[in-house]
């Protein structure tokens, strides 16, 4: 991941403001697990009201995402990638990824998920570009997608913008497989892009574009 440990060696060299200018790039281990759990955590309660249950997103969603989290990074993968944004050393928001995941489709972004604070700032552009630049340097590098929560408008016209492709319409999987955690039926649509150099090419300039950052930023896929 050439482009990780570039923008790691000299952080983000954005005109968006001193924020970006003091934001690292690296990736996720062991020790990790506990602030990627309570962002990710955090993220859910603020935006997946109506989608998943009251009593899940108040009670044992950090939990469950610590769980999840521990043994996402208990071990390295090279079939996987999680990449944080830090800013002063503390976490901003992170990009999970899964190469390959999928025969038609590609490499997965399972999750995306920006600090509330730090939203529309660019952060989620940068890390959409990194993600789409590690794919790039995989052996197939020929496909990324997400899915994205059907109400979640702001997500997906964030996408749009980056070149995502509309490409198709799914329920949303209960987390954890409890079916109790979801409130009735939720949709989630898969963004796509089939060609790498569309993301790459609609996301860099966000990085160089303070006004086009305020208004991309600030979105999350739908994780399994």
């Amino acid at each position: 991941m050439s482009a990780l440990r570039n923008d790691r060696a000299r952080g983000a060299s954005d005109e968006a403001g001193v924020r970006l200018e003091r934001l690292q790039f690296r990736r996720a281990s062991r020790g990790d697990g506990e602030a990627v759990a309570a962002l990710h955590a955090d993220s859910w309660r603020r935006h997946y009201r109506g989608a998943y249950s009251d009593a899940f997103l108040d009670g044992d969603v950090l939990a469950d995402r610590l769980a999840v989290w521990s043994e996402r990074l208990a071990e390295s993968d090279r079939a996987r990638c999680t990449i944080l944004a830090e800013l002063d050393g503390h976490l901003a928001g992170f990009a999970h990824v899964l190469f390959e995941e999928d025969a038609t489709w590609g490499a997965l972004l399972d999750n995306m998920h920006v600090a509330s604070a730090l939203k529309r700032q660019g952060i989620g552009s940068s890390l959409l570009a990194l993600t789409g630049s590690a794919v790039t340097e995989r052996p197939r590098g020929d496909g990324l997608y997400l899915w994205v929560l059907e109400q979640n408008v702001a997500a997906r016209a964030f996408y749009e913008a980056c070149g995502g492709s509309f490409a198709g319409r799914a329920r949303v999987s209960p987390p954890g497989g409890i079916a109790g955690r979801l409130i009735g039926s939720p949709a989630k649509l898969r963004y796509a892009w089939r060609d790498l150099a569309v993301l790459l090419a609609a996301v860099e300039p966000t990085k160089r574009s303070a006004g086009a950052q305020r208004a991309r930023d600030g979105t999350e896929p739908t994780s399994r």
